[in-house]
């Protein structure tokens, strides 16, 4: 059966390198390509505590001879590293008598230089532990872990309910429990290294030396990086995820949804590169040996990008909703244990006018179920408790706004204010008062004055 049959021989090398990165060797780059060295890839394990290089070579073809062995062998001996070396040889097809027979003659005489051989066949062994579509020569994502979506020392509804601790005028046990649904969004975290230096005849004038890790989100459509919040959130729980196990998760939250992967690790890796490419571009201002001043754009060819790593993780995003009267109040965020990062906070936003955010104060409405901000809760006149302008009632009295929970609140207020001496109406409007005291006052002093009394 033919394998990886639409694929060239760069393509290969291409895909092999994310094998042996999602077989967990380290540091996995491809060789350069300036002639045939013998070796495609260079990568590295620790074995007992100790780093040993491996060097392979790549063959996209139906058999494989001794001579490209023999070849291989002697690339390791010239290949520099400080430390052990070892050779692999991988092909889609398969290896000759006497290519096995020099490969396990190195192994027997406990050669400094053994070589390993992989074939079409342990290929599919391989594609099977890593999702590799052999046909295509794609590497599906395949993921089973995900961020804790709740904190395990704590009730999945703690975050809503310490959300309600700064809210005026509610008990945070007076929260009705709230309904909770999980969404695991797929994440990809690509690490890669960027090595690349500029020259014109005057030297070196820009270099760039850099390690840097992309959080994707990874859904089906166009990828994306994650904002730096939910980047340092996947990233630093990384360590702590736990088995992506719906039933158990269904015991828990009331709705429980997993998406899936968009793309292939290829694809993301590729994605990955073209936007470091972007990253690192930039502009150079140097001076040549004319003393003329030149300009030069440093963009990393994609050969400068080695990909580190490639790490699949499920985000789980909760959506809390919370029924109040009238109202449904929702609080979404990421999480990962005990840690989040809120995508929308609707408890702190007033209802009326929309204002969000911290630093405004917001109170509940026990009347309609209202969470307003200071601009749109007043104090009821005849029970003295907070209520929405939303919802109230209002009528002036004493040429001022008074605001009730109903009509009855406001006819009831209406007989006492008609019962009240005169002095009582006017202290309704004690702004008023105070300035018609004021304006008493100056009257007074200028008769005093205009007196000569004073």
């Amino acid at each position: 059966m033919a394998v990886l049959d639409d694929l060239s021989g760069f393509e290969f090398e291409d895909l092999m390198e994310d094998v042996f990165r999602n077989l967990g060797y380290e540091n996995v780059r491809q060789a350069e390509k300036t002639g045939d060295e013998g070796r495609d890839i260079l990568m590295e394990e620790v074995v007992d505590g100790t780093r040993r290089a491996i060097v392979v070579e790549c063959k996209h073809t139906a058999s494989v001879g001794r001579p490209v062995v023999q070849k291989l062998h002697s690339a390791i001996a010239t290949f520099e590293f400080d430390g052990p070396k070892r050779g692999l040889v991988v092909t889609t097809g398969r290896f000759t008598n006497p290519a096995e027979e020099y490969a396990d003659r190195l192994q027997q005489n406990d050669d400094p230089y053994p070589i390993e051989l992989i074939d079409g066949t342990d290929l599919r062994t391989i594609a099977d532990e890593i999702g590799l579509d052999l046909y295509n020569g794609r590497i599906e994502i395949l993921c089973e872990e995900t961020l804790r979506p709740y904190d395990p020392a704590a009730s999945v509804e703690t975050p809503v309910r310490e959300a309600f601790r700064d809210v005026e005028n509610i008990e945070t046990s007076d929260v009705p429990t709230p309904h909770a649904q999980v969404t695991f969004r797929p994440t990809v975290t690509v690490t890669a290294d960027t090595n690349a230096v500029f020259e014109t005849s005057v030297g070196v004038i820009h270099r760039v030396d850099e390690q840097n890790q992309l959080v994707i989100h990874a859904e089906r459509g166009r990828p994306r990086t994650a904002d730096g919040d939910i980047a340092r959130l996947v990233t630093e729980n990384h360590h702590a995820t736990v088995e992506l196990d719906a039933d158990r998760f269904k015991k828990v939250f009331d709705d429980v949804d997993e998406r899936r992967f968009g793309q292939t690790q290829t694809e993301y890796k590729d994605w990955a590169v073209d936007r470091l490419q972007d990253h690192h571009t930039t502009t150079v201002t140097y001076t040549g040996d004319n003393n003329v001043t030149y300009n030069k754009t440093c963009e990393p060819n994609r050969s400068d990008i080695s990909v580190q790593s490639i790490v699949p993780v499920y985000l789980p995003e909760i959506r809390q909703t919370i029924d109040l009267q009238g109202y449904t109040y929702p609080y979404e965020y990421y999480a990962a244990g005990p840690s989040r990062v809120t995508a929308e906070d609707g408890i702190h936003r007033c209802v009326h006018c929309n204002t969000n955010g911290g630093n405004e104060t917001y109170t509940y409405c026990h009347n309609c179920g209202a969470i307003a901000c200071h601009s749109h809760i007043k104090t009821e006149r005849l029970e003295g408790e907070p209520v929405c302008t939303g919802c109230a009632v209002t009528e002036r009295f004493a040429l001022k706004t008074k605001y009730f929970y109903d009509e009855d609140n406001r006819d009831a207020f209406r007989e006492e204010y008609e019962a009240m001496p005169f002095h009582e109406k006017a202290m309704e409007n004690k702004p008023l008062v105070g300035a018609s005291v004021v304006a008493t006052v100056l009257v007074i002093i200028g008769l005093l004055v205009a007196g000569g009394v004073i």
